[in-house]
């Protein structure tokens, strides 16, 4: 069985990016896999899915609707979470066969080249896999000392690329970013469409525009920066994100 974890709180994702990131991971498996979805609101959420609370964890309350909330996927035990795990953020398109994210190099923790920190030896934690319990360090000393670490690191997953030792990153081309890898360079973003690349496995819509606003050619941004931020529509969403 193999088992891929994601995190929905507040309302910027609705439980429809819950059910079709499910229905996307079914599609694009060959094994018996199955999702739990850690969620304050389990509301509307597929009953195949399975769902749970978020576990506690000590932040500062300005800090807990932030990506360092994710943080609480490294504590152990988790629910009955053993072996590799992989997580998915709700913000990105499976377009590629996972199995393979399940068989790369078994045991170690890979996740995805920061896409805007190439060579610096940072992760991007939209899609990474992780040995259950091997790291829980992570998640106990933010919960001891979160404002050492929230002082001595900006956002979360430098933390962690930095707490890891011999992390391992994703071959560049199983997973991109829509906005960094795919959308064609200004001022060929008005010309051409941001077309998908032939062996994605993943496509993580990181800040904006959403998936939902990709498919329809709309980048949401203040309009002196519409001079830069256009994209026509990318139609092939529709064939994966369903």
């Amino acid at each position: 069985m193999q088992t891929i974890i994601c995190m929905k709180w507040g309302d910027r994702y609705g439980p429809e990016f819950v059910n079709r990131l499910y229905h996307s991971i079914l599609r694009h498996t060959k094994r018996k896999t199955r999702l739990v979805c850690f969620t304050d609101n389990p509301e509307g959420i597929d009953t195949d899915i399975i769902t749970t609370s978020i576990p506690d964890i000590n932040l500062p309350k300005n800090y807990i609707e932030t990506p360092w909330r994710k943080l609480t996927m490294w504590k152990y035990p988790l629910l009955d979470l053993s072996g590799d795990i992989l997580f998915l953020d709700l913000d990105l398109v499976i377009t590629g066969n996972i199995d393979d994210l399940f068989d790369y190099k078994p045991g170690k923790y890979c996740v995805i080249e920061n896409w805007t920190q190439i060579g610096k030896n940072i992760g991007n934690t939209s899609c990474f896999r992780f040995p259950s319990g091997k790291y829980s360090h992570i998640y106990e000393k933010i919960n001891l000392h979160p404002h050492k670490i929230l002082n001595n690191y900006r956002i979360e997953q430098v933390y962690i690329s930095k707490v890891i030792p011999n992390m391992v990153f994703w071959p560049s081309e199983w997973c991109l970013s829509f906005k960094h890898n795919i959308i064609p360079k200004w001022p060929i973003n008005f010309l051409k469409k941001p077309n998908l690349p032939k062996h994605a496995r993943i496509v993580a819509f990181t800040g904006k525009p959403d998936q939902d606003e990709a498919l329809l050619g709309i980048w949401p941004s203040p309009w002196y920066k519409k001079i830069y931020k256009y994209i026509k529509p990318a139609s092939w969403i529709s064939d994966y994100w369903k």
